[in-house]
């Protein structure tokens, strides 16, 4: 009976990682696929075999070189200043709104907290082009500043994972500072935000990485403004039907190069964005 019960356990653990294996290889096509094009010697999107005939990194260098038409080392420093600047104040925002929520009680501080969650369920494209004209009135419009502005004014409306972490901190560690004499922003400050790397992680990463890959907000609110293109533009435009047969390898190399911060900072951080996902707060 027992031997049984455990050739049945194996047998079913064999096919999750049968089945976990199918899903790597499908999930991992794509990207092997868009380094071979990277690689690859022939122009042209589309090629009726699947290996290259020729390899070259050239792909990679002339983004460096031939800046004329696309200049993807501006580009990548726009995006770069966007995402660090919006992501820091959407850090700073979300974790201040968090905090309040979770440990001040005030007068319709549920009803503030059921709107917030509210509206940010409606995506944010729904509204860009009121958005838009919004900033073109205040002469914002077209500018990397227009992005800052859209991609942190409603940082406060995502504040419920960071609410959930702060809930599991116990009420006891601000109640102990502010006996000693600490004030409510000295212990937010001082003593709740060491005690939360996870979720300031967690925060961080969905912040920074939002404007990094954002192409909808950046194409309508830059338009035809060049140099302030963000990557994700930039690489749209040289996939348009007149670019695409002499671009297109390059746009893979520049996709890399795209998503290799991504990579990197998720497998530095991944240990604190999980616990941030998870509410692993230090309890005591």
């Amino acid at each position: 009976m027992k031997m049984g019960m455990k050739a049945r356990g194996r047998t079913a653990n064999t096919a999750i990682y049968i089945f976990l294996t199918l899903l790597a290889v499908i999930w991992l096509l794509p990207i092997a696929w868009l380094v071979i094009s990277s690689l690859r010697l022939e122009k042209g999107a589309y090629t009726p075999y699947v290996l290259p005939k020729g390899y070259t990194l050239s792909n990679f260098t002339r983004l460096f070189t031939e800046r004329d038409l696309f200049d993807i080392p501006r580009w990548y420093v726009n995006t770069l200043i966007v995402a660090l600047a919006s992501g820091t104040i959407t850090t700073l925002l979300v974790l201040m709104v968090a905090y309040t929520y979770s440990r001040l009680r005030f007068k319709s501080r549920k009803a503030l907290m059921n709107l917030s969650l509210v509206l940010g369920m409606f995506p944010g494209f729904m509204s860009m082009i009121a958005i838009y004209h919004i900033l073109k009135a205040m002469g914002f419009d077209k500018s990397l500043a227009s992005l800052i502005i859209v991609y942190s004014g409603g940082a406060a409306l995502v504040y419920y994972v960071a609410k959930g972490f702060f809930d599991t901190i116990p009420k006891s560690l601000d109640e102990a500072a502010m006996i000693d004499g600490a004030t409510r922003n000295l212990v937010f400050w001082k003593i709740i935000l060491p005690s939360s790397r996870p979720i300031v992680v967690y925060t961080a990463m969905t912040s920074f990485i939002a404007p990094w890959l954002d192409f909808i907000f950046a194409s309508v609110i830059l338009k035809d403004n060049y140099q302030n293109y963000t990557i994700a533009v930039g690489l749209f435009r040289m996939i348009e039907r007149e670019n695409i047969y002499n671009y297109y390898t390059r746009f893979c190399a520049a996709a890399i190069l795209v998503a290799v911060p991504i990579m990197l900072l998720f497998i530095k951080m991944q240990k604190y964005y999980v616990s941030g996902v998870t509410g692993g707060a230090v309890k005591g």
